[in-house]
């Protein structure tokens, strides 16, 4: 990746249209409430919202045919009035679409692209494939969620809306409910803020995402390579009592990748019922020799729980790993 030319898209701007496309599972399984909120909540920013042709077809796995999946994004990226896209929901299968992509639409037509989850594919494939800078960041989905959305709304502007490099501050409460099923009743956790396993410095390209997701690019020509990272590594709760053990398999695996040089690790907050606690992921950093020299900071706000930050996968961060006082910036793009 470092002999290819880092495209940053042009910021979003107030009557932008943003078009939501389904890489993943289909718009069919988001509720009308979702929609309706999501929709104003765009609205209200003055964002025009324009909808891939094939976002409602549904087969047996919630998604729709590759061609048809396909065909929407490149006509996203085509489209010369779009300026954002923005993915419905994550999923399992975006890494069926990657040898169907036509790389050369999508490099020439550098617009922002924002999901995350299984969306980790797209952004770090397209980032390899065509030196484009994406987000990981809310779906179009995200925003139907009615109460205590501000913090991750205000992030997505940040990253997206403004010019300027931008702190990450952690939130003062977050959730892991399942708000789309009741809008009302929200179960908010106090946040403790950061976890600092180990201390240092870094500054690097963002790389990185969902872990089980960004794992599947291993050995193909769309993993990311670069040799001054900064990961940013979450899970969700998928593999249930396996959780600890998938998340110390694949950070090993990552590790082990010639392909990266990793001046940094920042993992997001992982989901109540995969058990994994502050104590375990301490334990599987503190094992592996390699990381002793690596600044490690945890409970960070993205991943599959409420809020999120949205972040650049190829952008640039600093970090600083400090007992006392901790700092990520996302540098000016």
């Amino acid at each position: 990746m470092n002999h290819m030319k880092i495209i940053y898209p042009e910021k979003l701007k107030t009557g932008d249209e943003i078009r939501v496309v389904a890489p993943a599972q289909s718009m069919a399984i988001i509720s009308k409430e979702t929609r309706e909120i999501a929709n104003k909540r765009f609205s209200d920013m003055g964002f025009k919202l324009s909808f891939g042709k094939h976002i409602e077809e549904n087969d047996q796995f919630n998604s729709s045919s590759i061609d048809s999946r396909v065909r929407d994004i490149h006509d996203a990226f085509s489209d010369k009035n779009v300026k954002g896209i923005l993915t419905v929901i994550g999923g399992y299968n975006s890494n069926q679409l990657l040898d169907y992509l036509d790389w050369e639409t999508i490099g020439k037509n550098p617009k922002v692209f924002c999901g995350f989850s299984d969306i980790t594919i797209l952004n770090n494939a397209i980032f390899q494939k065509t030196g484009l800078v994406t987000f990981y960041g809310p779906h179009y989905s995200s925003f139907g969620q009615k109460l205590h959305f501000d913090y991750t709304l205000d992030y997505f502007k940040k990253c997206l809306m403004e010019n300027n490099s931008f702190e990450v501050f952690p939130s003062k409460h977050w959730s892991d409910d399942k708000w789309y099923e009741n809008q009302e009743n929200r179960n908010l956790i106090t946040n403790k803020g950061w976890v600092v396993i180990n201390e240092g410095a870094a500054e690097g390209i963002v790389i990185g995402g969902n872990i089980g997701t960004f794992l599947l690019l291993q050995g193909t020509k769309y993993f990311p390579e670069a040799k001054d990272v900064v990961l940013f590594l979450e899970d969700d709760d998928l593999p249930g009592d396996s959780s600890a053990v998938e998340f110390e398999r694949g950070l090993q695996s990552i590790i082990q990748q010639s392909k990266l040089k990793i001046k940094g690790i920042v993992i997001g907050r992982f989901q109540k019922a995969s058990n994994v606690t502050i104590e375990k992921i301490t334990k599987i950093v503190k094992t592996k020799k390699e990381l002793d020299s690596v600044p490690v900071i945890a409970d960070v706000d993205f991943g599959h729980t409420d809020p999120k930050i949205t972040f650049p996968i190829g952008g640039r961060v600093k970090i600083i790993a400090n007992k006392n006082t901790s700092k990520i910036e996302f540098t000016n793009y």
